[in-house]
Protein backbone atom coordinates (compact mmCIF):
# COMPACT_ATOMS: atom_id res chain seq x y z
CA UNK A 1 0.00 0.00 0.00
CA UNK A 2 1.39 3.54 -0.75
CA UNK A 3 0.37 6.76 0.09
CA UNK A 4 -0.11 8.06 -3.12
CA UNK A 5 -2.88 4.80 -3.74
CA UNK A 6 -4.80 5.75 -0.34
CA UNK A 7 -4.73 9.77 -1.72
CA UNK A 8 -6.76 8.25 -4.46
CA UNK A 9 -9.26 6.46 -2.30
CA UNK A 10 -9.42 9.46 -0.30
CA UNK A 11 -10.24 11.55 -3.07
CA UNK A 12 -13.10 9.50 -4.34
CA UNK A 13 -14.70 9.06 -1.74
CA UNK A 14 -14.48 12.83 -1.00
CA UNK A 15 -15.94 13.33 -4.16
CA UNK A 16 -18.72 11.30 -3.37
CA UNK A 17 -19.71 13.00 -0.25
CA UNK A 18 -19.58 16.31 -2.02
CA UNK A 19 -22.33 15.48 -4.92
CA UNK A 20 -24.76 13.27 -2.30
CA UNK A 21 -26.55 16.29 -1.20
CA UNK A 22 -27.07 18.45 -4.66
CA UNK A 23 -28.14 15.09 -6.20
CA UNK A 24 -30.03 13.92 -3.69
CA UNK A 25 -31.54 17.45 -3.92
CA UNK A 26 -32.10 17.64 -7.63
CA UNK A 27 -33.93 13.97 -7.33
CA UNK A 28 -36.23 14.63 -4.51
CA UNK A 29 -37.71 17.89 -6.33
CA UNK A 30 -37.94 15.86 -9.72
CA UNK A 31 -40.02 13.15 -8.31
CA UNK A 32 -41.82 15.59 -5.92
CA UNK A 33 -43.24 16.97 -9.55
CA UNK A 34 -41.58 19.89 -8.42
CA UNK A 35 -39.93 22.86 -10.96
CA UNK A 36 -36.68 22.02 -11.76
CA UNK A 37 -34.24 23.68 -14.84
CA UNK A 38 -34.32 20.71 -16.90
CA UNK A 39 -37.87 19.97 -16.38
CA UNK A 40 -38.54 23.49 -18.76
CA UNK A 41 -36.78 22.01 -21.71
CA UNK A 42 -38.20 17.77 -20.85
CA UNK A 43 -41.78 19.08 -19.07
CA UNK A 44 -43.56 19.15 -22.62
CA UNK A 45 -41.74 15.74 -23.38
CA UNK A 46 -43.15 14.23 -20.89
CA UNK A 47 -47.14 15.70 -20.88
CA UNK A 48 -46.48 14.16 -24.27
CA UNK A 49 -46.12 10.76 -23.14
CA UNK A 50 -48.48 11.16 -20.87
CA UNK A 51 -51.10 11.29 -23.24
CA UNK A 52 -50.04 9.41 -26.09
CA UNK A 53 -49.51 6.33 -23.39
CA UNK A 54 -52.80 7.35 -22.01
CA UNK A 55 -51.44 8.00 -18.18
CA UNK A 56 -53.12 10.07 -15.83
CA UNK A 57 -50.46 11.66 -13.92
CA UNK A 58 -52.52 12.48 -11.22
CA UNK A 59 -54.24 8.98 -10.51
CA UNK A 60 -51.62 7.39 -7.56
CA UNK A 61 -51.63 3.26 -7.26
CA UNK A 62 -52.16 0.91 -4.46
CA UNK A 63 -48.70 -0.71 -4.06
CA UNK A 64 -50.27 -4.08 -5.64
CA UNK A 65 -51.49 -2.28 -8.64
CA UNK A 66 -47.61 -0.78 -8.68
CA UNK A 67 -46.17 -4.14 -8.41
CA UNK A 68 -48.34 -5.64 -11.49
CA UNK A 69 -47.07 -2.39 -13.62
CA UNK A 70 -43.74 -3.08 -13.01
CA UNK A 71 -43.96 -6.64 -13.80
CA UNK A 72 -45.53 -6.37 -17.25
CA UNK A 73 -42.99 -3.99 -17.91
CA UNK A 74 -40.36 -5.43 -17.55
CA UNK A 75 -41.64 -9.11 -19.04
CA UNK A 76 -42.76 -7.34 -22.44
CA UNK A 77 -39.11 -6.00 -21.85
CA UNK A 78 -37.55 -9.33 -21.67
CA UNK A 79 -39.48 -10.47 -24.11
CA UNK A 80 -38.67 -7.90 -26.82
CA UNK A 81 -35.14 -8.10 -26.09
CA UNK A 82 -35.29 -12.20 -26.55
CA UNK A 83 -36.88 -11.65 -29.70
CA UNK A 84 -34.09 -9.05 -30.65
CA UNK A 85 -31.45 -11.30 -30.26
CA UNK A 86 -33.10 -14.85 -31.98
CA UNK A 87 -33.96 -12.30 -35.25
CA UNK A 88 -30.51 -10.45 -35.25
CA UNK A 89 -28.91 -12.45 -37.87
CA UNK A 90 -32.54 -10.61 -39.93
CA UNK A 91 -31.91 -7.31 -38.38
CA UNK A 92 -30.66 -4.26 -39.37
CA UNK A 93 -27.15 -2.54 -38.31
CA UNK A 94 -25.51 -5.60 -38.42
CA UNK A 95 -22.15 -5.18 -40.41
CA UNK A 96 -20.09 -7.95 -38.90
CA UNK A 97 -23.23 -10.38 -39.33
CA UNK A 98 -23.57 -11.80 -36.56
CA UNK A 99 -26.25 -14.87 -36.13
CA UNK A 100 -28.89 -15.02 -34.12
CA UNK A 101 -28.13 -15.94 -30.53
CA UNK A 102 -28.63 -19.30 -29.15
CA UNK A 103 -32.08 -20.15 -27.01
CA UNK A 104 -30.53 -20.60 -23.76
CA UNK A 105 -28.14 -17.13 -24.04
CA UNK A 106 -30.89 -15.32 -25.22
CA UNK A 107 -33.03 -16.48 -22.68
CA UNK A 108 -30.45 -15.39 -19.67
CA UNK A 109 -29.05 -12.29 -21.45
CA UNK A 110 -33.05 -11.34 -21.23
CA UNK A 111 -33.30 -11.87 -17.58
CA UNK A 112 -29.84 -10.43 -17.13
CA UNK A 113 -30.16 -7.02 -18.72
CA UNK A 114 -33.78 -6.64 -17.51
CA UNK A 115 -32.89 -7.27 -13.74
CA UNK A 116 -30.24 -4.97 -13.84
CA UNK A 117 -27.38 -7.58 -13.75
CA UNK A 118 -26.30 -7.71 -17.05
CA UNK A 119 -24.43 -10.95 -16.42
CA UNK A 120 -22.59 -12.07 -19.71
CA UNK A 121 -21.48 -15.24 -20.79
CA UNK A 122 -20.59 -14.00 -24.31
CA UNK A 123 -17.85 -11.82 -26.18
CA UNK A 124 -20.19 -8.45 -26.85
CA UNK A 125 -18.02 -7.64 -29.73
CA UNK A 126 -18.30 -10.89 -31.20
CA UNK A 127 -22.04 -12.05 -30.20
CA UNK A 128 -24.09 -8.73 -30.88
CA UNK A 129 -24.96 -6.69 -33.72
CA UNK A 130 -25.28 -2.65 -33.13
CA UNK A 131 -29.37 -2.96 -33.06
CA UNK A 132 -29.08 -5.52 -30.56
CA UNK A 133 -26.46 -3.27 -28.45
CA UNK A 134 -28.09 0.04 -29.13
CA UNK A 135 -32.46 -1.14 -28.73
CA UNK A 136 -31.66 -3.82 -27.17
CA UNK A 137 -28.70 -4.00 -24.70
CA UNK A 138 -28.70 -0.53 -24.40
CA UNK A 139 -32.50 0.48 -23.95
CA UNK A 140 -32.97 -2.40 -20.88
CA UNK A 141 -30.20 -0.70 -19.35
CA UNK A 142 -32.07 2.42 -18.79
CA UNK A 143 -35.43 0.71 -18.17
CA UNK A 144 -33.93 -1.76 -15.21
CA UNK A 145 -31.98 1.19 -13.76
CA UNK A 146 -35.40 3.21 -13.77
CA UNK A 147 -37.36 0.45 -12.52
CA UNK A 148 -34.52 0.01 -9.16
CA UNK A 149 -34.94 4.24 -8.88
CA UNK A 150 -38.54 4.05 -8.66
CA UNK A 151 -39.33 1.14 -6.17
CA UNK A 152 -36.82 2.85 -3.73
CA UNK A 153 -38.66 5.63 -4.04
CA UNK A 154 -42.02 3.19 -3.25
CA UNK A 155 -40.26 2.21 -0.19
CA UNK A 156 -39.24 5.25 0.97
CA UNK A 157 -42.89 6.96 0.29
CA UNK A 158 -43.97 4.31 2.47
CA UNK A 159 -42.31 5.62 5.44
CA UNK A 160 -42.52 9.02 4.64
CA UNK A 161 -46.91 9.12 4.26
CA UNK A 162 -49.38 8.94 6.68
CA UNK A 163 -52.68 6.92 6.35
CA UNK A 164 -52.66 6.86 2.54
CA UNK A 165 -53.81 3.90 0.65
CA UNK A 166 -50.94 4.59 -2.61
CA UNK A 167 -47.49 4.72 -2.95
CA UNK A 168 -46.98 6.62 -6.28
CA UNK A 169 -47.52 6.02 -10.07
CA UNK A 170 -45.10 3.22 -11.81
CA UNK A 171 -45.56 4.79 -15.28
CA UNK A 172 -44.69 8.61 -13.79
CA UNK A 173 -42.28 7.36 -11.73
CA UNK A 174 -40.43 5.05 -14.47
CA UNK A 175 -40.84 8.38 -16.91
CA UNK A 176 -39.36 10.95 -14.37
CA UNK A 177 -36.58 8.90 -13.61
CA UNK A 178 -35.54 8.04 -17.47
CA UNK A 179 -36.35 11.40 -18.58
CA UNK A 180 -34.82 13.67 -15.91
CA UNK A 181 -32.39 11.83 -14.18
CA UNK A 182 -31.13 9.36 -16.45
CA UNK A 183 -31.36 10.62 -20.22
CA UNK A 184 -29.66 14.14 -19.45
CA UNK A 185 -26.87 12.80 -17.51
CA UNK A 186 -25.93 10.14 -19.87
CA UNK A 187 -26.11 12.16 -23.31
CA UNK A 188 -23.43 14.69 -21.25
CA UNK A 189 -21.44 11.26 -20.42
CA UNK A 190 -21.31 10.21 -23.88
CA UNK A 191 -20.27 13.67 -25.29
CA UNK A 192 -17.32 13.14 -22.61
CA UNK A 193 -16.39 9.77 -23.65
CA UNK A 194 -16.75 10.49 -27.23
CA UNK A 195 -14.20 13.72 -26.39
CA UNK A 196 -12.12 11.22 -24.40
CA UNK A 197 -11.64 8.81 -27.22
CA UNK A 198 -14.54 6.34 -27.07
CA UNK A 199 -15.42 5.25 -29.87
CA UNK A 200 -19.56 5.90 -31.53
CA UNK A 201 -20.12 4.79 -34.85
CA UNK A 202 -22.32 1.99 -36.85
CA UNK A 203 -18.81 1.11 -38.98
CA UNK A 204 -17.96 -2.04 -39.45
CA UNK A 205 -15.22 -3.71 -37.72
CA UNK A 206 -11.56 -2.42 -38.93
CA UNK A 207 -8.62 -4.72 -40.64
CA UNK A 208 -5.34 -3.49 -39.47
CA UNK A 209 -2.18 -5.29 -40.44
CA UNK A 210 0.62 -5.41 -37.66
CA UNK A 211 4.04 -4.64 -37.50
CA UNK A 212 4.55 -8.49 -37.70
CA UNK A 213 2.80 -8.45 -40.94
CA UNK A 214 -0.13 -10.03 -39.45
CA UNK A 215 -4.41 -9.62 -39.57
CA UNK A 216 -6.24 -8.08 -36.79
CA UNK A 217 -9.62 -7.02 -36.48
CA UNK A 218 -10.37 -3.60 -34.35
CA UNK A 219 -13.54 -3.87 -33.12
CA UNK A 220 -16.11 -0.40 -32.55
CA UNK A 221 -19.13 0.54 -32.48
CA UNK A 222 -21.93 2.92 -30.73
CA UNK A 223 -19.39 2.00 -26.81
CA UNK A 224 -19.85 5.44 -25.52
CA UNK A 225 -23.90 5.66 -25.39
CA UNK A 226 -23.39 2.06 -23.83
CA UNK A 227 -20.91 3.19 -21.68
CA UNK A 228 -22.63 6.27 -20.04
CA UNK A 229 -25.41 4.52 -18.79
CA UNK A 230 -23.84 0.97 -18.28
CA UNK A 231 -21.99 3.04 -15.42
CA UNK A 232 -24.27 5.39 -14.54
CA UNK A 233 -27.42 3.09 -14.00
CA UNK A 234 -25.14 0.64 -12.02
CA UNK A 235 -25.95 -2.34 -15.31
CA UNK A 236 -21.75 -2.63 -15.85
CA UNK A 237 -22.58 -4.89 -19.19
CA UNK A 238 -19.98 -3.64 -21.54
CA UNK A 239 -19.57 -3.46 -25.64
CA UNK A 240 -16.75 -5.56 -25.22
CA UNK A 241 -15.90 -8.76 -24.01
CA UNK A 242 -12.72 -7.17 -22.07
CA UNK A 243 -15.46 -4.62 -20.07
CA UNK A 244 -13.73 -1.89 -18.75
CA UNK A 245 -10.25 -3.17 -18.95
CA UNK A 246 -10.51 -2.51 -22.91
CA UNK A 247 -9.53 0.68 -24.02
CA UNK A 248 -11.74 1.61 -26.38
CA UNK A 249 -14.31 1.15 -22.96
CA UNK A 250 -11.09 3.07 -20.32
CA UNK A 251 -9.35 4.84 -22.28
CA UNK A 252 -7.53 6.68 -19.40
CA UNK A 253 -7.20 7.72 -15.68
CA UNK A 254 -9.88 10.63 -16.25
CA UNK A 255 -12.44 8.42 -17.77
CA UNK A 256 -11.20 5.92 -15.09
CA UNK A 257 -12.55 7.99 -12.90
CA UNK A 258 -15.29 9.71 -13.81
CA UNK A 259 -16.95 5.50 -14.50
CA UNK A 260 -16.04 4.91 -10.85
CA UNK A 261 -17.95 8.21 -9.35
CA UNK A 262 -21.28 7.23 -12.05
CA UNK A 263 -21.21 3.62 -10.60
CA UNK A 264 -21.95 5.72 -6.80
CA UNK A 265 -23.23 9.00 -7.23
CA UNK A 266 -27.22 8.11 -7.96
CA UNK A 267 -27.12 5.40 -5.17
CA UNK A 268 -25.59 7.75 -2.66
CA UNK A 269 -27.78 10.42 -3.55
CA UNK A 270 -31.16 8.44 -3.35
CA UNK A 271 -29.93 8.63 0.58
CA UNK A 272 -30.19 11.89 0.67
CA UNK A 273 -33.44 11.59 -1.43
CA UNK A 274 -34.82 9.14 1.60
CA UNK A 275 -33.50 11.76 4.34
CA UNK A 276 -35.37 14.67 2.28
CA UNK A 277 -38.42 12.97 2.15
CA UNK A 278 -39.25 11.62 5.61
CA UNK A 279 -38.80 14.92 6.87
CA UNK A 280 -35.13 14.72 8.29
CA UNK A 281 -32.09 14.33 6.28
CA UNK A 282 -29.87 12.85 8.78
CA UNK A 283 -31.64 10.01 8.76
CA UNK A 284 -30.29 9.80 4.85
CA UNK A 285 -26.91 10.61 6.26
CA UNK A 286 -26.79 7.69 9.16
CA UNK A 287 -27.60 5.39 6.24
CA UNK A 288 -24.75 6.56 3.98
CA UNK A 289 -22.40 6.58 7.06
CA UNK A 290 -23.42 2.57 7.62
CA UNK A 291 -22.51 2.27 3.92
CA UNK A 292 -19.56 4.47 4.17
CA UNK A 293 -18.42 2.06 6.90
CA UNK A 294 -18.45 -0.92 5.13
CA UNK A 295 -17.46 0.38 1.68
CA UNK A 296 -13.85 1.53 3.52
CA UNK A 297 -13.21 -1.77 5.44
CA UNK A 298 -13.83 -3.48 2.08
CA UNK A 299 -11.17 -1.54 0.38
CA UNK A 300 -8.67 -1.20 2.66
CA UNK A 301 -9.27 -5.23 2.94
CA UNK A 302 -8.85 -5.69 -0.72
CA UNK A 303 -5.87 -3.06 -1.42
CA UNK A 304 -4.08 -4.48 1.50
CA UNK A 305 -4.19 -8.03 0.11
CA UNK A 306 -2.99 -6.97 -3.55
CA UNK A 307 -0.67 -5.11 -2.24
CA UNK A 308 1.41 -8.30 -0.66
CA UNK A 309 3.62 -10.13 -2.45
CA UNK A 310 2.40 -13.68 -3.77
CA UNK A 311 4.57 -16.13 -1.97
CA UNK A 312 4.18 -19.29 -4.29
CA UNK A 313 6.63 -16.70 -6.43
CA UNK A 314 8.93 -16.31 -3.66
CA UNK A 315 11.47 -18.69 -5.12
CA UNK A 316 10.99 -16.73 -8.64
CA UNK A 317 13.06 -14.19 -10.51
CA UNK A 318 9.99 -11.72 -9.78
CA UNK A 319 10.23 -8.51 -8.43
CA UNK A 320 7.52 -8.11 -6.28
CA UNK A 321 8.80 -5.61 -3.87
CA UNK A 322 7.44 -1.54 -3.79
CA UNK A 323 10.32 0.34 -5.82
CA UNK A 324 11.10 3.10 -8.55
CA UNK A 325 10.97 0.24 -11.28
CA UNK A 326 8.56 -2.21 -10.10
CA UNK A 327 4.15 -1.19 -8.24
CA UNK A 328 4.88 -4.55 -5.91
CA UNK A 329 2.32 -6.57 -4.75
CA UNK A 330 0.32 -9.05 -6.79
CA UNK A 331 -0.09 -7.24 -10.40
CA UNK A 332 -1.48 -10.24 -11.95
CA UNK A 333 -5.11 -9.23 -13.18
CA UNK A 334 -4.36 -5.72 -12.69
CA UNK A 335 -4.79 -2.94 -14.92
CA UNK A 336 -1.54 -1.65 -15.50
CA UNK A 337 -2.24 1.64 -16.48
CA UNK A 338 -3.84 1.94 -13.62
CA UNK A 339 -2.37 0.41 -10.76
CA UNK A 340 -3.29 -1.82 -7.71
CA UNK A 341 -4.73 0.87 -5.97
CA UNK A 342 -7.52 1.95 -8.93
CA UNK A 343 -8.01 -1.86 -9.59
CA UNK A 344 -8.94 -2.67 -6.08
CA UNK A 345 -11.17 0.31 -5.44
CA UNK A 346 -13.22 -0.66 -9.03
CA UNK A 347 -13.63 -3.94 -7.81
CA UNK A 348 -14.72 -2.82 -4.36
CA UNK A 349 -16.90 -0.31 -5.63
CA UNK A 350 -18.52 -2.33 -8.27
CA UNK A 351 -19.57 -4.95 -6.30
CA UNK A 352 -20.62 -2.51 -3.81
CA UNK A 353 -22.91 -1.19 -6.18
CA UNK A 354 -24.56 -3.91 -8.18
CA UNK A 355 -23.17 -2.82 -11.40
CA UNK A 356 -20.44 -5.28 -12.33
CA UNK A 357 -18.40 -3.97 -14.41
CA UNK A 358 -14.33 -4.48 -14.00
CA UNK A 359 -11.30 -3.26 -15.09
CA UNK A 360 -9.11 -6.10 -14.00
CA UNK A 361 -9.47 -9.61 -13.61
CA UNK A 362 -11.29 -10.81 -9.99
CA UNK A 363 -9.95 -14.15 -10.37
CA UNK A 364 -6.26 -13.13 -10.66
CA UNK A 365 -6.96 -11.47 -7.33
CA UNK A 366 -5.03 -12.44 -3.89
CA UNK A 367 -7.71 -15.38 -2.15
CA UNK A 368 -8.61 -12.84 0.69
CA UNK A 369 -8.34 -9.90 -2.28
CA UNK A 370 -11.30 -11.89 -4.24
CA UNK A 371 -12.95 -13.00 -1.15
CA UNK A 372 -13.85 -9.05 -0.93
CA UNK A 373 -16.12 -8.56 -4.03
CA UNK A 374 -17.64 -11.79 -2.99
CA UNK A 375 -18.08 -10.68 0.26
CA UNK A 376 -19.69 -7.37 -0.98
CA UNK A 377 -22.75 -9.23 -3.07
CA UNK A 378 -23.52 -11.07 -0.51
CA UNK A 379 -24.26 -8.65 1.46
CA UNK A 380 -26.94 -8.03 -0.53
CA UNK A 381 -25.36 -5.38 -2.16
CA UNK A 382 -26.29 -2.60 0.68
CA UNK A 383 -23.21 -0.75 0.47
CA UNK A 384 -24.54 2.09 -2.04
CA UNK A 385 -25.69 -0.33 -4.02
CA UNK A 386 -27.66 -0.68 -8.07
CA UNK A 387 -29.65 2.55 -7.79
CA UNK A 388 -32.77 1.97 -5.94
CA UNK A 389 -31.47 -1.51 -5.24
CA UNK A 390 -29.11 -0.57 -2.44
CA UNK A 391 -31.60 1.91 -0.97
CA UNK A 392 -34.72 -0.79 -0.80
CA UNK A 393 -31.95 -3.07 0.49
CA UNK A 394 -30.16 -1.49 3.45
CA UNK A 395 -33.82 -0.16 4.42
CA UNK A 396 -34.64 -3.60 4.75
CA UNK A 397 -31.89 -4.30 6.51
CA UNK A 398 -32.73 -0.98 9.12
CA UNK A 399 -36.19 -3.07 9.64
CA UNK A 400 -34.29 -6.10 10.91
CA UNK A 401 -32.01 -3.93 12.93
CA UNK A 402 -35.26 -1.83 14.73
CA UNK A 403 -37.11 -5.23 14.86
CA UNK A 404 -33.64 -6.39 16.92
CA UNK A 405 -33.19 -3.66 19.01
CA UNK A 406 -37.17 -3.54 19.69
CA UNK A 407 -36.67 -7.30 21.47
CA UNK A 408 -34.03 -5.66 23.13
CA UNK A 409 -35.50 -3.16 24.84
CA UNK A 410 -39.03 -5.03 25.40
CA UNK A 411 -41.00 -2.69 23.30
CA UNK A 412 -42.71 -2.77 19.57
CA UNK A 413 -39.95 -1.42 17.28
CA UNK A 414 -40.70 1.72 15.68
CA UNK A 415 -38.14 3.13 12.43
CA UNK A 416 -39.14 6.64 11.18
CA UNK A 417 -42.75 7.01 12.97
CA UNK A 418 -43.57 3.76 11.71
CA UNK A 419 -44.46 0.61 14.18
CA UNK A 420 -42.66 -2.26 12.45
CA UNK A 421 -45.52 -4.97 13.18
CA UNK A 422 -45.53 -9.07 11.76
CA UNK A 423 -46.61 -8.35 8.46
CA UNK A 424 -43.50 -6.24 7.66
CA UNK A 425 -40.98 -8.03 9.42
CA UNK A 426 -42.21 -11.99 7.92
CA UNK A 427 -41.99 -9.65 4.55
CA UNK A 428 -38.22 -8.27 5.30
CA UNK A 429 -37.35 -11.68 5.98
CA UNK A 430 -38.75 -13.49 3.21
CA UNK A 431 -36.62 -10.86 1.06
CA UNK A 432 -33.52 -11.61 2.89
CA UNK A 433 -33.89 -14.94 2.18
CA UNK A 434 -34.00 -15.53 -1.40
CA UNK A 435 -30.33 -14.69 -2.35
CA UNK A 436 -28.72 -17.16 -0.16
CA UNK A 437 -31.34 -20.02 -0.61
CA UNK A 438 -30.82 -19.54 -4.77
CA UNK A 439 -26.84 -19.37 -3.95
CA UNK A 440 -26.59 -22.36 -1.90
CA UNK A 441 -28.57 -24.51 -3.50
CA UNK A 442 -27.28 -23.89 -7.03
CA UNK A 443 -23.94 -23.50 -6.32
CA UNK A 444 -24.13 -27.32 -3.91
CA UNK A 445 -25.54 -28.78 -7.14
CA UNK A 446 -23.16 -27.21 -9.71
CA UNK A 447 -20.13 -28.50 -7.40
CA UNK A 448 -21.10 -31.72 -7.54
CA UNK A 449 -22.55 -33.03 -11.01
CA UNK A 450 -20.61 -33.34 -13.94
CA UNK A 451 -22.08 -30.52 -15.98
CA UNK A 452 -21.34 -28.01 -13.09
CA UNK A 453 -17.86 -29.01 -12.45
CA UNK A 454 -17.21 -28.71 -16.48
CA UNK A 455 -17.35 -25.46 -16.91
CA UNK A 456 -14.79 -24.77 -13.95
CA UNK A 457 -11.13 -23.34 -15.01
CA UNK A 458 -9.35 -24.04 -11.64
CA UNK A 459 -9.32 -27.98 -9.29
CA UNK A 460 -9.77 -27.03 -5.49
CA UNK A 461 -11.09 -24.40 -3.46
CA UNK A 462 -10.46 -21.64 -6.43
CA UNK A 463 -13.24 -23.30 -8.44
CA UNK A 464 -15.55 -24.01 -5.90
CA UNK A 465 -15.25 -20.18 -5.13
CA UNK A 466 -15.46 -20.01 -9.14
CA UNK A 467 -19.27 -21.47 -8.74
CA UNK A 468 -20.30 -19.62 -6.00
CA UNK A 469 -19.11 -16.30 -7.37
CA UNK A 470 -21.16 -16.58 -10.27
CA UNK A 471 -24.47 -16.98 -8.11
CA UNK A 472 -23.64 -15.00 -5.69
CA UNK A 473 -23.20 -12.27 -8.93
CA UNK A 474 -26.58 -13.64 -10.56
CA UNK A 475 -28.56 -13.09 -7.13
CA UNK A 476 -26.92 -9.93 -6.28
CA UNK A 477 -28.01 -8.57 -9.62
CA UNK A 478 -24.09 -7.37 -10.17
CA UNK A 479 -23.34 -9.21 -12.93
CA UNK A 480 -18.97 -9.55 -12.46
CA UNK A 481 -17.26 -12.99 -12.91
CA UNK A 482 -14.27 -15.05 -11.74
CA UNK A 483 -13.32 -15.67 -15.10
CA UNK A 484 -12.40 -18.43 -15.08
CA UNK A 485 -15.91 -20.63 -15.37
CA UNK A 486 -16.92 -21.01 -18.45
CA UNK A 487 -20.64 -20.45 -18.18
CA UNK A 488 -22.18 -20.07 -21.35
CA UNK A 489 -23.66 -24.02 -21.20
CA UNK A 490 -27.02 -24.96 -20.91
CA UNK A 491 -27.08 -25.27 -17.23
CA UNK A 492 -25.14 -22.39 -16.51
CA UNK A 493 -27.52 -20.28 -18.73
CA UNK A 494 -30.63 -21.91 -17.09
CA UNK A 495 -29.37 -21.83 -13.50
CA UNK A 496 -28.21 -18.37 -13.40
CA UNK A 497 -30.95 -16.81 -15.24
CA UNK A 498 -33.44 -18.35 -12.72
CA UNK A 499 -31.56 -16.87 -10.53
CA UNK A 500 -31.13 -13.41 -11.49
CA UNK A 501 -35.28 -13.38 -11.77
CA UNK A 502 -34.99 -14.32 -7.65
CA UNK A 503 -32.49 -11.90 -6.79
CA UNK A 504 -34.29 -9.28 -8.36
CA UNK A 505 -38.24 -10.03 -8.07
CA UNK A 506 -38.46 -12.26 -4.93
CA UNK A 507 -37.07 -8.84 -3.21
CA UNK A 508 -39.00 -6.33 -4.48
CA UNK A 509 -42.38 -8.04 -4.33
CA UNK A 510 -42.17 -7.96 -0.42
CA UNK A 511 -40.36 -4.57 -0.58
CA UNK A 512 -43.36 -2.98 -2.39
CA UNK A 513 -45.67 -4.88 0.43
CA UNK A 514 -44.13 -3.16 3.15
CA UNK A 515 -44.67 0.17 1.33
CA UNK A 516 -47.87 -0.14 1.22
CA UNK A 517 -48.29 -1.71 4.47
CA UNK A 518 -46.28 1.50 6.31
CA UNK A 519 -48.08 4.08 4.51
CA UNK A 520 -51.58 3.12 5.56
CA UNK A 521 -50.02 3.60 9.03
CA UNK A 522 -50.38 6.47 11.20
CA UNK A 523 -47.22 8.62 12.11
CA UNK A 524 -45.99 7.36 15.94
CA UNK A 525 -44.08 10.30 18.09
CA UNK A 526 -40.93 10.14 19.31
CA UNK A 527 -41.04 9.39 23.13
CA UNK A 528 -38.19 8.47 25.78
CA UNK A 529 -38.60 5.15 24.57
CA UNK A 530 -37.84 5.93 21.17
CA UNK A 531 -34.59 4.12 19.55
CA UNK A 532 -32.39 7.00 17.88
CA UNK A 533 -32.03 6.25 14.29
CA UNK A 534 -29.63 9.09 13.49
CA UNK A 535 -26.11 8.94 15.00
CA UNK A 536 -23.68 6.21 15.83
CA UNK A 537 -25.47 3.77 17.86
CA UNK A 538 -27.51 3.23 15.06
CA UNK A 539 -24.98 3.07 12.11
CA UNK A 540 -23.40 0.14 14.44
CA UNK A 541 -26.40 -1.30 14.96
CA UNK A 542 -27.65 -1.18 10.94
CA UNK A 543 -23.61 -2.42 10.33
CA UNK A 544 -23.47 -5.16 13.11
CA UNK A 545 -27.01 -6.88 12.01
CA UNK A 546 -25.84 -6.72 8.12
CA UNK A 547 -22.51 -8.83 8.83
CA UNK A 548 -24.73 -11.17 11.44
CA UNK A 549 -27.43 -11.90 8.51
CA UNK A 550 -24.34 -12.59 6.18
CA UNK A 551 -22.81 -14.49 8.58
CA UNK A 552 -26.18 -16.59 9.45
CA UNK A 553 -27.24 -16.81 5.98
CA UNK A 554 -24.32 -18.12 4.11
CA UNK A 555 -20.67 -16.95 4.87
CA UNK A 556 -19.05 -20.23 6.78
CA UNK A 557 -20.01 -22.48 3.60
CA UNK A 558 -18.73 -19.15 0.97
CA UNK A 559 -15.90 -18.35 2.64
CA UNK A 560 -14.70 -21.81 2.71
CA UNK A 561 -13.24 -21.46 -1.02
CA UNK A 562 -11.00 -18.01 -0.54
CA UNK A 563 -10.06 -18.78 3.16
CA UNK A 564 -8.60 -22.62 2.24
CA UNK A 565 -6.84 -21.02 -0.97
CA UNK A 566 -5.16 -18.39 1.51
CA UNK A 567 -3.78 -21.16 3.70
CA UNK A 568 -2.76 -23.39 0.52
CA UNK A 569 -0.65 -20.16 -0.28
CA UNK A 570 0.95 -19.23 2.71
CA UNK A 571 2.29 -22.79 2.78
CA UNK A 572 3.81 -22.69 -0.22
CA UNK A 573 1.15 -25.29 -2.18
CA UNK A 574 -0.55 -24.90 -5.27
CA UNK A 575 -4.15 -25.24 -5.96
Amino acid sequence: MTFNGILQIALFAAIILVLTRPLGGFMTRVFNGENTLIGRVFGPVERVLYRVCGVDETAEQHWLTYAVAMLLFNLVGALVLYALMRLQALLPFNPQGQAAVAPDLSFNTAISFVTNTNWQSYGGETTMGYLVQMAGLTVQNFMSAATGIVLALALVRGFSRRGARTIGNFWVDLTRATLYVLLPACVVLTLFYVWQGVPQNLLAYTEATTLEGAKQIIAQGPVASQLAVKMLGTNGGGFFNANSAHPFENPNALVNLVQMLSIFAIGAGLTNVFGRMVGNERQGWAILAAMGAMFIVGVGVCYWAESQANPLFASLPVDQTVSALSPGGNMEGKEVRFGIANTALFATITTDASCGAVNGWHDSFMPLGGMVPMVNMLLGEVIVGGVGAGLYGILLMAIIAMFVAGLMVGRTPEYIGKKLEAKEVKMTVLAILAMPLVILVFSAISSAIPVGVAGVANNGPHGFSEIVYAYSSGAANNGSAFGGLSANTLWYNVTLGVTMFVGRFFIIIPALAIAGALAAKKSVPASAGTFPTTGPLFVSLLVGVILIVGGLTYFPAVALGPVVEHLQMMAGTTY
